[in-house]
């Protein structure tokens, strides 16, 4: 019992930190992606 809770101390907060960049990353990732479309259907519709 002792062994699991020092595993869970050694690696519980990497994993929550890492689980936290990651959605950040994702919120990011659909922001530059909307950001892009916007500019595709700009683009788009200057040609037409």
């Amino acid at each position: 019992m002792e062994e699991l809770l020092t595993q869970v101390g050694n690696y519980g907060f990497p994993v929550v930190v890492s689980l936290y960049l990651l959605v950040r990353i994702e919120q990011k990732l659909e922001n530059l992606t909307r950001a892009v479309v916007g500019v595709r259907e700009a683009l788009l519709e200057t040609r037409a």
